[in-house]
């Protein structure tokens, strides 16, 4: 009778011990698809951020090719456009000081091309040209993007971070080496992030 009950006991261990493992491996699993996620959406974020990027090239050639601009803006425009570039490209990794960066060379970005369009409404014929309504629609369009693959960051980083910090998964997120990750934050006094005026 002894030996019925040691014999219990063991497999009532080991069938203990087979959940604990399914558990931590379902978890693992799970925490890495959720950190690829993050990793996609921020993928994609930065993909918008170059399609904005790419179109200031199309936006200096239409305002030098149709007034009389002034030069010290576009070469701002220019500027904020190689610093936006370098954040992309030096980015790695989803630490809050690279979104930060992130966040500022965009920023700074945007406000440069809300001067140049500012320029650029003091004359009324390049408003009308085919090539800056064309760019005016491809801005909108990426400004869109961004605002959209910035939500699905956001959506991807609060998800990751719900399964790292929560009970009980923040056991094996800790043990496997999870930390949570940073998203855009809203700085004071701004209710949204920069837009493009026309």
């Amino acid at each position: 009778m002894a030996f019925n009950r040691t014999n219990k006991i063991w497999i009532t261990l080991a069938g203990i011990l087979v959940v604990v493992i399914i558990y931590f491996g379902v978890t693992y699993n799970d925490l890495v698809g959720r950190d690829e996620n993050v990793k996609l959406t921020w993928g994609n974020l930065q993909n918008a951020y170059q399609r904005r990027l790419d179109l200031i090239p199309n936006l200096v050639i239409v305002v030098k090719g149709s007034s009389d601009y002034e030069r010290q803006t576009l070469q701002q425009l220019a500027e904020a456009r190689g610093k936006a570039q370098q954040a992309i490209v030096s980015g790695s990794g989803f630490g809050a000081d690279n979104v930060k960066r992130q966040e500022q060379a965009q920023a700074a970005m945007v406000l440069s091309i809300n001067k140049v369009i500012a320029i650029v409404e003091k004359y009324p014929d390049l408003q009308s040209t085919k090539s800056y309504v064309n760019f005016q629609v491809q801005l909108v369009g990426t400004e869109r993007r961004i605002k959209v693959a910035r939500n699905d960051y956001n959506a991807s980083v609060a998800a990751y971070n719900k399964e790292v910090r929560g009970f009980p998964s923040n056991i094996p997120a800790g043990l496997f080496g999870f930390q949570p990750k940073v998203g855009f934050e809203t700085q004071s006094g701004a209710e949204m992030p920069p837009e493009v005026k026309f």
